[in-house]
């Protein structure tokens, strides 16, 4: 059997990562948030899909009953995907923050902006519904996060990961 250092002797580690700042600590929480109201909001649409049925028959009354069903099944599809690929997202964003890889907070700076921009897009529609008021809410977990994994501390985290480690 091959053992690289003599027994007994201690092997050489690595230097120790840096603990995660309070900043850092936060924002992982913060993104457990956007998971959790994420998964929430699909609740809240499957619950009130009625209200979406009622909705569309009111909108084209002449819509047969095949066709409402079709939409609704999509409706109900589409949500779920979306879901579970957002709680995906915010999850594996903690994770990779949490260990302060630095091209994680990028990664989860360009999610945010491609959601400010889905946002963006949605708020054209005059209307306010519950499920909006819901986007805003998981909108806002998104900033708070962002604005925490930017701070100077949390910098240091990040930028702790880029540093050659001695050998």
């Amino acid at each position: 059997m091959y053992q690289s250092y003599p027994a007994g002797a201690s092997t050489p580690g690595k230097p120790a990562r840096p603990e995660a700042p309070t900043s850092v600590i936060r924002a992982v929480r913060l993104m457990y948030a956007g998971a959790a109201v994420t998964l929430v909001s699909l609740v809240i649409s499957l619950v009130t899909i009625n209200a979406l049925r009622t909705a569309l028959l009111t909108a084209r009354p002449n819509l047969t009953t095949t066709a409402v069903h079709s939409f609704i099944v999509a409706a109900i599809a589409y949500d779920a995907v979306s879901a579970l690929i957002a709680v995906g997202l915010w999850v594996g964003m903690a994770i990779t923050n949490r260990a302060g890889l630095y091209w994680a907070r990028t990664v989860a700076t360009a999610l945010f902006a491609v959601n400010t921009i889905f946002i963006s897009i949605g708020f054209v529609h005059p209307a306010f519904s519950a499920g909006q008021a819901i986007t805003w809410v998981i909108w806002l977990i998104g900033l708070g996060a962002l604005i925490l994994l930017w701070r100077r501390d949390s910098n240091e985290f990040f930028n702790a990961s880029r540093r050659p480690r001695p050998s």
